[in-house]
């Protein structure tokens, strides 16, 4: 969510060709720019083995190395060269929202021996006269053969990557903006901002130190590849997973209705609904300026690029989730609980998911270690009535029947990124929430986008309920 400001509704994505280069912050969005020198993109976001990388790099110095790896316990380098010749190139005034459409300078065949997974592709420019420096690509390696080898399937936030970007001077968001500008419309044709290490960066780690087998794809890969699904027992979603399409949210929802499952190790998920343009090269969103959205004066709201839980679209996210961002908000986070604890409150232990974790009603957890806290950021719940100390769904905003209620910590908004949305309830204190329900398939939430710090710090109670979860749903 991230501080959507509201924006002049005239505003456009378009701006000058500033060539600058955003910094990327501890949470993944943007910061001050730096002079433009070297960058670059891939013509897609994921790739099977046997498909051609192309590789999009402008470079001041007129070439640089470039260096693939996966990533995981250990970075594997599959792909090497250290003279990619590589011309200084233009910045369209669009790019943010049209793309650089800079010229390929190489390519990459994708090995039938490459895993599927991330992929960073490192970008260096040492030539003699200029200081050594780096940038960074990235792109997702689909299975060759989907299922074979894991019967769990990872899909990368990428979609949330894009819509932070503010590569060209605008994302979808004000606050990094060139003249505090929103953008509606997000390119992965640029240098994009991957967040891939702030969240499913550890949860990787760790999974693959543990055993467990995953194969991955891309957001996109669920709207265009549904097919990749059917091969899986357990869809995962980790981390900050925001911006979601239409097509997308159809095919997990049936994955889940012919009783796939799938695991949100995530918070603020499902928020925005996006429509890909350009065959998924591009994601269109107007948000707060929903007015504005051409579909608006269609009288058909269904697609309207705002929140999923906005009264037009009529399609809240908690639907799929079993919660969502309007019952949810900040914790330690945009001023809001920044003393809280990190931690969640159990309520019942009983339930399969706390198996062996010896929690009590009650109990906290998951703040073992300070810097490690799990709720934390950008939060998810539901709204909730109370009986006898227990929380219950009340249902009135879309969690499903038979949605249980496991844990909760506190959330709230802040006022700036709330009461554009004339429905909302000034004042209110929402819940990260961890539950489940079962519909076809058992989906799971954690209502955090922090849940991956607990496994990077090797919490006991983080770690066994992501076992309980993977080994009870993500099993053949």
């Amino acid at each position: 969510m991230t501080d959507p400001r509201p924006t002049r509704r005239a505003a456009l994505a378009a701006g000058t060709a500033a060539l600058t280069y955003p910094r990327a912050s501890a949470r993944g969005a943007p910061e001050e720019p730096e002079p433009f020198e070297l960058d670059g993109y891939t013509d897609q976001v994921s790739y099977a083995p046997g498909d051609e990388v192309k590789l999009h790099i402008s470079a001041q110095s007129g070439g640089c190395g470039v260096t693939v790896a996966r990533v995981g316990v250990k970075e594997e380098v599959v792909w090497q060269d250290a003279n990619v010749k590589a011309p200084r190139q233009p910045v369209p005034a669009d790019a943010s929202s049209r793309g650089c459409r800079w010229p390929a300078v190489a390519s990459v065949k994708v090995g039938d021996g490459w895993r599927s997974g991330y992929y960073r592709v490192r970008i260096t420019d040492t030539s003699p006269d200029r200081k050594a420096h780096a940038r960074e690509a990235y792109f997702v390696v689909r299975p060759k053969e989907p299922g074979r080898n894991a019967k769990v399937l990872l899909q990368l936030s990428t979609n949330t990557y894009n819509a932070y970007t503010n590569w060209g001077g605008y994302s979808l968001y004000a606050y990094h903006g060139r003249h505090k500008v929103q953008g509606r419309r997000a390119s992965f044709d640029r240098p994009q901002h991957s967040q891939f290490e702030n969240w499913e960066g550890p949860f990787v780690r760790w999974a693959e130190a543990a055993g467990y087998a995953l194969d991955y794809c891309a957001n996109s890969d669920l709207e265009f590849r549904p097919e990749l699904l059917k091969h899986y027992k357990l869809i995962l979603s980790v981390g900050h997973d925001e911006y979601w399409s239409a097509p997308m949210r159809d095919h997990l929802e049936a994955f889940i209705t012919g009783g796939g499952n799938v695991a949100f190790f995530s918070g603020n998920t499902c928020c925005w609904q996006v429509r890909s343009e350009d065959g998924g090269r591009a994601l269109a969103c107007w948000k707060q300026s929903f007015g504005d959205d051409p579909l608006y004066r269609s009288g058909d709201h269904k697609l309207l690029t705002s929140l999923w839980s906005h009264y037009l679209v009529g399609r809240p996210e908690n639907a799929l989730t079993g919660v969502g961002f309007l019952w949810g908000g900040y914790h330690r986070s945009h001023g809001q609980f920044m003393d809280g604890p990190g931690s969640y409150t159990a309520h019942r232990p009983d339930h399969w998911l706390f198996a062996g974790t010896g929690l009590k009603r009650g109990d906290a957890f998951g703040a073992r270690l300070p810097q490690y806290k799990v709720v934390g950021y950008e939060c998810d719940g539901c709204e909730l009535t109370w009986k006898d100390g227990l929380p219950f769904p009340t249902h009135a905003d879309g969690t499903p029947d038979g949605f249980e209620v496991l844990a909760t910590a506190p959330a709230r908004w802040h006022p700036d990124d709330c009461e554009w949305y004339e429905r909302w309830e000034k004042g209110r204190v929402g819940q990260a929430v961890i539950g489940t329900y079962t519909r076809g398939g058992t989906v799971v939430t954690v209502g955090s986008t922090d849940w991956s710090h607990g496994l990077r710090g090797h919490d006991p109670h983080i770690v066994r309920i992501t076992r309980n979860v993977l080994d009870r749903l993500g099993t053949a």
